[in-house]
């Protein structure tokens, strides 16, 4: 089969995925192999392959938005049919025994593996998943629309959660990118007031379309308060910004699992009872919950497509912020 092989981290500019040629992974007990028909590229596996997180694992095969159907079964396997179209996300593996796993805190596990980083991923033929990891998939989704929700979807879905929004709240983006364009979606199904601060006039334009309220720079201020933010983009500078969007009582939530350092500021900023959040990984049950919410509220990413053999091309378009939306590698020959 072929993977896009990364040996070594190295910029983006310099392409340190390897196309190559190698055996097909094999499933072991309570395992599935999933023939791969679309990978989401994301912002994380651009971190995985310059060597922003720690690399305990190399060679590795980068993706975890991985949508395709299972061509083998391994011992033990009975959820699961050959055939069945299911979705691979970040988490890979939780061992299920540590405090985090007994607190039904599944996120935050002692031992968990991640998809494209700690286990092989969706940029090749076929990848293997423990059997209880695989995501349903609703029919109404089809895999290259299915793809991008797999993180940048569920992620943003989680990152709402933690904002603790509600049917009806103003809701300010900061940041526009791949998660914040599902993100406003799920929002406006939820009847909330969206308004977007982000940079870079197509992901203004993106927003008005997508029905944003307000849509300012990345530093501005909405025109009035918030009930809850998210930041989306991995820069610290925003976050005082973001508790000043708020209202007293409001909640922001720190969307990205890696951002440029947070600057000091005022206690007042937070005092009043702001909260700040940040969000860590996702659960299956975020992933199941957020994918039938898509389906129901009809959630659609904007996408651009790249072969497999184009990878490295797709990630270098997203450190640009060139791509609209989502980037999807489309992988089934």
């Amino acid at each position: 089969m072929r993977a896009q092989v990364l040996r070594s981290p190295a910029p983006i500019a310099r392409r340190p995925l390897e196309l190559v040629e190698r055996p097909a992974p094999e499933p072991v007990e309570r395992e599935v192999r999933v023939r791969v028909h679309a990978c989401g590229c994301c912002r994380t596996d651009l971190h995985v392959v310059e060597g922003d997180l720690e690399l305990t694992r190399l060679p590795v095969v980068p993706g975890h938005q991985v949508v395709g159907t299972v061509d083998a079964l391994g011992p033990g396997c009975t959820r699961l049919r050959l055939g069945d179209r299911v979705g691979v996300a970040w988490l890979h593996w939780t061992c299920g025994a540590c405090p985090f796993c007994r607190r039904h805190e599944e996120n935050l596990c002692e031992h968990a593996t991640f998809t494209g980083w700690t286990a092989d991923g969706g940029y090749a033929d076929a990848v293997t998943v423990p059997e209880d990891f695989a995501v349903t998939l609703p029919e109404a989704l089809d895999d290259l629309e299915a793809a991008p929700l797999l993180c940048a979807g569920v992620i943003g879905y989680r990152a709402l959660r933690r904002a603790e929004v509600q049917p009806g709240d103003r809701v300010a983006l900061f940041g526009f990118g791949a998660s914040a364009h599902l993100s406003i979606q799920v929002l406006h199904h939820w009847g909330c007031e969206v308004v977007v601060l982000t940079r870079g006039e197509t992901h203004r334009e993106l927003a008005r379309r997508l029905g944003a309220s307000f849509v300012g720079d990345a530093a501005d201020l909405p025109p009035q308060p918030c009930d809850r933010a998210v930041v989306f983009a991995p820069a610290g500078e925003l976050v005082p910004v973001a508790l000043d969007a708020v209202r007293p009582g409001g909640t922001v939530s720190l969307a990205g699992i890696h951002m440029s350092d947070i600057p000091s500021f005022e206690y007042r900023r937070l005092w009043r009872e702001r909260t700040l959040r940040s969000v860590a990984n996702m659960t299956r049950r975020d992933a199941e919950e957020f994918m039938a919410i898509a389906a129901e509220a009809g959630v659609r990413s904007e996408y651009a497509t790249y072969p497999l053999e184009a990878a490295n091309e797709a990630l270098l378009a997203i450190s640009g912020d060139q791509v609209r939306g989502a980037a999807v590698l489309e992988v089934a020959r």
